[in-house]
């Protein structure tokens, strides 16, 4: 995690490429888990306004989360930290984050569908947010 502006406010990054991999005979119980761990994590982390930086790139389709988990995590998040979150920021998305995206667009509040933002370039992504103190996996970087 790093934080941004004068009330340091939690950035969260998510770099994908380090999920497990779906073909693990135990992948639901590590999904399981992990979503356990990064839910009491913001819990702990957020108090005030938040944004999570995705990173997809680097990242093969058999380690990207599948629907049910995206969607899973998206409603057990109380009120207040999807309230807290300002922008949700996909980075490298692929074709199949923005199709799945596009398919749940209806099924997903327009508040939240507006804090989602696409960026190409990790150039870009420098423009948006402050990166000193967000750390960038050197295999996404290349």
């Amino acid at each position: 995690p790093g934080y941004y502006g004068d009330g340091l406010n939690a950035i969260i990054v998510f770099a994908a490429c380090f999920l497990p991999d779906s073909s693990r005979t135990d992948y639901n119980y590590v999904m399981e888990n992990l979503f356990l761990y990064v839910i009491s994590t913001l819990e702990l982390m957020v108090a005030e306004d938040y944004m999570i930086v995705y990173l997809n790139g680097a990242t093969p389709r058999r380690r990207m989360p599948g629907f049910g988990w995206m969607k899973k995590c998206y409603e057990m998040i109380d009120r207040r930290l999807r309230k807290n979150l300002k922008s949700f920021i996909i980075v490298h998305p692929s074709w199949f984050i923005r199709t799945i995206l596009a398919v749940t667009r209806p099924f997903i509040s327009s508040k939240f569908s507006s804090k989602i933002q696409y960026v190409s370039t990790l150039a870009e992504l420098r423009e948006m947010i402050p990166m000193e103190y967000v750390h960038i996996p050197e295999s996404i970087v290349k």
